[in-house]
């Protein structure tokens, strides 16, 4: 997986990238978020601070910190932009890129030590520190490794299939 170019001012402001995958709160849908209004209340409600508004629609910001799945931002929102229930997940998980320490011969496992779903385990491989491997099917897209990880070499990506129409 090749992660989309970033410029220095992006990087520094903290804007996406260009290409970047739009990461909506959970529960929310690219159908759903239409009906956003922009009154920023699930923002105030979002305990850990992931969810802005951003050119009048909430997203998800994981350099921020992750998502804790509290459902705070469904219950305060005015519109009907989540689905019945806070998801449990996202239609997207973590992907790690070839920046990686761990790929490049330096010990790190900040991803996996951050990983409450488990998704995260390290591989040994001889001659260098143990990788990452991703399990996508138990990644629930938290966040949780984002923010935490050195070399910003995670990124995520949409699921394939069914699970990215939920």
């Amino acid at each position: 997986m090749t992660f989309p170019a970033r410029s220095r001012r992006d990087f520094l402001t903290g804007r996406p990238p260009e290409g970047a995958l739009r990461i909506l709160p959970p529960g929310a849908s690219e159908r759903s978020i239409r009906s956003c209004t922009g009154c920023g209340a699930c923002a105030e409600a979002c305990p850990t601070q992931v969810i802005a508004i951003r050119s009048g629609v909430a997203v998800v910001d994981f350099g921020q910190g992750e998502c804790i799945f509290c459902g705070r931002c469904a219950e305060r929102c005015p519109e009907p932009v989540f689905a019945a229930g806070a998801a449990r997940g996202f239609a997207h998980h973590a992907v790690v890129g070839e920046s990686c320490l761990a790929f490049n011969r330096v010990d790190c496992q900040a991803c996996r030590d951050s990983c409450a779903a488990g998704a995260i385990r390290f591989r040994p491989r001889p001659g260098g520190p143990f990788v990452p491997e991703l399990d996508a099917d138990a990644c629930t897209g938290c966040g949780a490794c984002i923010g935490l990880c050195p070399a910003a070499a995670i990124a995520m990506t949409a699921r394939r299939g069914e699970a990215a129409h939920a």
